[in-house]
């Protein structure tokens, strides 16, 4: 079942108003996470409330309008009965886009990771000659500085809880384990310094639009070919920097299993020929421990309003897969590097 974000579909506006500003009949409203699904007239659509700024949807426009021309398997915009892919109601900026009918991908599903890794690939080489103006969402050659800084802020959260005079458990786990997880950046940065991170940097084949949120209920399966949704976080980097994304959702869950990797590598690779110095930079950047800083982080800034023991219960669950994942990093780089 989709798990419903409730609170934050709480913030929707449903106004009949809100829908006059399309060319369609309204016959039905439900919610799927965080957005709602409107059945109409002209079929099913996806409402969806912006949370960014105008010029980053336009960004995303742009980039689903470029890759479109050479890779249709991707979300479309509805536009309104103004033209534009946005509409502003009482405050607020909705965008509605057309539903792919589609299932979720299972990345238990050897042959759902075989179709996904194809099409992402086919998606990488769509994208081929793109341009931005948005520098915002161009990171192409900053992950070194990147890294550099968030070992910066994981040396602050450290420095936020040692201070802390009625240490929680949160705490507690955080500072037995921040040591290690601090020269797991430090190693990462290292790889990228003494690898061909910054020339590879340089040759366009080598850089794509990336989505950079490739999670399961954003590829959806249709007779048998993916489609990409939600291009939210979308950016312009490495191509290893998406497949380093797709790799790490994928193996999280399947104590890291190679294998998974390897079904992603060998299929992406079908369609897309990964050069030994891009497989060094991608170990570089599978070395980063992307899920304990992101909790770490969520924590200490407050940026997600959950309850402390859900926090605990996911940090928990990040430090106990510490050995899979460290054993998952000595087999890449023993059998893949």
């Amino acid at each position: 079942m989709d798990k419903l974000n409730k609170n934050y579909l709480k913030k929707y506006n449903l106004s009949l108003d809100l829908f006059d500003q399309y060319d369609f009949i309204v016959k039905d409203i439900y919610p799927i996470r965080n957005v709602y699904i409107i059945d109409t007239n002209k079929g099913k659509k996806i409402l969806k409330k912006v949370d960014y700024t105008l010029e980053e949807l336009k960004f995303i426009e742009e980039i689903i309008n470029y890759i479109k021309i050479e890779f249709g398997r991707i979300m479309e915009f509805e536009k309104n009965i103004q033209g534009d892919i946005y509409t502003i109601y009482k405050g607020e900026m909705y965008c509605l886009m057309d539903l792919i009918d589609g299932r979720e991908c299972q990345f238990s599903n050897p042959l759902d990771l075989k179709i996904s890794s194809v099409a992402l690939a086919k998606m990488h080489n769509a994208s081929k000659g793109f341009t931005t103006k948005f520098n915002k969402r161009v990171l192409n050659g900053k992950s070194i500085e990147k890294f550099k800084i968030q070992k910066e802020e994981m040396n602050f959260f450290k420095k936020i809880a040692n201070i802390h005079k009625n240490k929680n458990e949160f705490d507690n786990l955080f500072l037995s384990e921040i040591d290690y997880y601090i020269d797991e950046i430090s190693k990462s940065i290292n790889i990228l310094e003494n690898s061909h991170y910054y020339d590879i940097c340089k040759e366009n084949d080598k850089i794509s639009i990336c989505h950079h949120d490739l999670a399961y209920h954003n590829i959806l399966i249709k007779e048998d070919e993916a489609y990409f949704i939600d291009f939210d976080y979308a950016i312009l980097d490495l191509k290893v920097n998406d497949l380093c994304n797709f790799i790490t959702k994928v193996i999280k869950n399947f104590g890291f299993d190679i294998s998974k990797a390897n079904i992603i590598l060998n299929n992406y690779s079908s369609v897309y020929s990964i050069a030994d110095k891009e497989l060094e930079v991608l170990y570089g950047l599978l070395s980063f421990p992307y899920d304990f800083y992101d909790i770490s982080k969520n924590y200490y800034t407050k940026r997600k309003d959950w309850d402390d023991e859900v926090f605990l219960n996911r940090l928990i669950k990040k430090c106990n897969y510490k050995e899979d994942r460290k054993e998952f990093l000595k087999d890449f780089r023993d059998n893949l590097l």
